[in-house]
């Protein structure tokens, strides 16, 4: 099943939902996709329960609704504060000759020629899936901000004017709720653009923390469930209504040197990030960039990615913000 939002001219949400490639139904008496996970998990039913219960009613467009500009994130909170847009990386092994050279060089390479990048990667070769009942080693993480850096699918990924870069970088995210007794519940997964400036996190590894307080986009629909073992995707840039860059990426678990329970594990083993209510939107990383291939990217230019089986393409235009003067003052 999936799952999406749209706007509607009084404020309102209209909750869609669909099988991939099927018609958009609204749910019924749904006010948003956060108030029935919500609804869910302090009920003790599963999310399909709780709308079959509710019904569904008209039919929804959703690619008039997408190109009327009125598609929302598949999921938001009332106050963007209480939603969280983190992420991992490293954690993707990427194609079978990189997996043979990476495996080779970390297993023959001293340790202490390699670089903090490929030890990490080295201990998810090692230890990123552990057996059952076990955990596994910690990955790399990294916070990107709150709801209110969380672009609209259709909407413009603005890039800071003091931004070396501003780059895509195609990703599953994980959709989480925290119910009211603190408990962490996945919704599903979407496809996002974990927007990244590559340039800075170049200049210095320790500079990564900057790279990543950008804004992102994720759906536009969430597909409920686990996510399949091996997931295939397109990433493309598209300037000036031509083709500019594209390239498959892969995702899922055979792809993947950590599984996605060892990752969540790692979030939100932190009582920080189980507070009841709050939203989670946690990327777990790539290993396909247009960056890697010598592509700068420009204002207007179109990031357009897509996954089988996780609904429409994701579509976000690149903007450059104007230079801010930012003046602190004395109390």
């Amino acid at each position: 099943m999936l799952m999406s939002q749209v706007a509607n001219a009084d404020g309102s949400i209209t909750v869609v939902v669909r099988e991939d490639g099927g018609e958009g139904r609204a749910v019924k008496g749904a006010d948003s996709v956060y108030a029935l996970a919500m609804e869910a998990a302090n009920s003790g039913q599963s999310l399909k329960a709780v709308i079959d219960a509710k019904g569904l009613g008209e039919a929804v467009d959703l690619e008039a609704a997408y190109a009327a500009g009125r598609l929302l994130s598949p999921i938001t909170h009332p106050d963007a504060a209480h939603l969280h847009l983190t992420g991992t990386g490293l954690t993707h092994l990427g194609s079978a000759a990189t997996r043979d050279s990476m495996h080779k060089k970390t297993a023959e390479a001293a340790e202490e020629t390699l670089t903090d990048s490929m030890k990490m990667f080295r201990m998810g070769l090692e230890n990123g899936k552990p057996k059952p009942g076990e955990k596994g080693v910690q990955p790399e993480w990294f916070y990107k901000g709150n709801g209110t850096q969380a672009v609209a699918p259709g909407s413009r990924l603005t890039s800071p004017s003091f931004a070396l870069d501003g780059g895509e970088e195609p990703e599953m995210a994980g959709i989480y709720v925290i119910a009211a007794d603190g408990a962490p519940f996945r919704i599903g997964f979407a496809v996002s653009n974990e927007f990244s400036d590559h340039v800075t996190e170049r200049i210095n590894y320790l500079y990564l923390a900057h790279s990543k307080l950008r804004q992102a986009s994720f759906g536009p629909e969430i597909r409920v469930g686990a996510a399949p073992d091996d997931i295939r995707g397109f990433s493309r840039i598209v300037r000036g209504g031509k083709v500019l860059w594209e390239k498959p990426f892969v995702s899922g678990e055979a792809n993947m040197s950590h599984t996605f329970a060892n990752l969540e594990y790692h979030h939100f083993k932190y009582g920080l990030f189980r507070a009841p209510g709050d939203i989670h939107v946690h990327m777990f990383g790539t290993a396909t960039l247009s960056f890697g291939d010598g592509i700068r990217t420009e204002a207007g230019d179109m990031f357009e990615i897509g996954a089988d089986g996780f609904g429409l393409p994701l579509r976000n235009p690149l903007a450059i913000a104007r230079e801010e003067e930012i003046e602190i003052r004395q109390l």
